[in-house]
């Protein structure tokens, strides 16, 4: 029997190191499931997205990871002509609405836009670009949530002073009186979150941002309009929050949900946390943060 050389198990054993070594040495810096647990490429995830009406875009507020896919699924998104793309945010609270208009029809400059705006404290490394790309294509960008003041006024005082404000004032809110279901596991898991500190009002001020913004995004919807919102994703986990506020109005949208959840092993992530949209990005619990 013929012997092989030893230069060449020598130099077969070093590329099988070395490839060994590069296959392990790849880091991913994150992961796309769907529903049934199945790794899906980032193609995947777009394709059912350009498929739907409404896309909700659910993230961690801090996380780079989602805010890049984000910016990449809304730029992909646009470059679609079938469809009109909108921009729907939470970030931005629908007394703003005038300044965004303004700003991209070109009446007030950069800085007074930002400078009025009360933006998220992560605007300029997290929302800005999605901003600017939609300014810059012409593309709707609509605000949506309810001015902070009147979430915080029920969070106080409960649903009844909303009836107390001026009618000005309720063009910035779901028309009354905004119906709130206790029992959805959402807000109940967020009143265990805080140990019943807020009572049933921590509840309503949650649920006057999800109807608000439910409202806001079905008035905008024209006929072939496509919307992707952005928003956390506690909003429209489990269909429920803004969703629900959706389906509880109308019928016949294609809703697509995005989550994102961090894990310690992006590979082997629990089934029940898949569970919660109809793609789930998952991404290291190491990963660096925006804040």
């Amino acid at each position: 029997m013929n012997k092989i050389p030893s230069f060449l198990i020598i130099i077969a054993s070093a590329f099988f190191f070395l490839g060994f070594q590069q296959e392990n040495a790849v880091k991913s810096a994150y992961l796309i499931y769907d529903a049934n647990g199945s790794v899906i490429d980032y193609s995947d995830l777009e394709e059912r997205a350009l498929d739907a009406d409404l896309i909700f875009f659910g993230e961690l507020h801090n996380s780079a990871i989602a805010h890049w896919l984000q910016l990449e699924l809304v730029q992909d998104l646009a470059a679609d002509s079938s469809k009109k793309t909108a921009i729907g945010m939470e970030m931005f609270e629908a007394d703003q609405q005038v300044l965004i208009d303004e700003y991209f029809a070109g009446l007030i400059s950069q800085s007074s836009f930002e400078n009025e705006a009360r933006l998220w404290n992560n605007y300029q490394t997290d929302y800005k670009p999605v901003v600017e790309f939609a300014r810059e294509n012409e593309l709707e960008l609509i605000a949506t949530n309810i001015p902070r003041r009147y979430a915080s006024a029920v969070y106080g005082g409960g649903l009844p002073v909303l009836d107390d404000l001026s009618n000005e004032a309720k063009q910035w809110i779901a028309p009354l009186p905004i119906e709130v279901d206790l029992s959805l596991p959402g807000y109940q898991n967020m009143m265990e979150a805080a140990h019943g500190h807020g009572g049933d009002n921590l509840i309503y001020a949650q649920a006057v941002k999800d109807a608000t913004m439910a409202y806001f995004i079905l008035l905008n919807m024209g006929v072939d309009d496509r919307l992707i919102h952005l928003n956390g994703s506690y909003h429209s986990a489990n269909r429920e929050g803004i969703i629900w506020y959706i389906e509880e109005t109308v019928s016949g949208y294609e809703i697509f949900t995005i989550n994102t959840i961090t894990a310690d092993d992006i590979t082997a992530v629990e089934s029940d946390r898949l569970q919660e949209a109809d793609v789930t990005i998952v991404v290291p619990s190491t990963m660096t943060t925006t804040y």
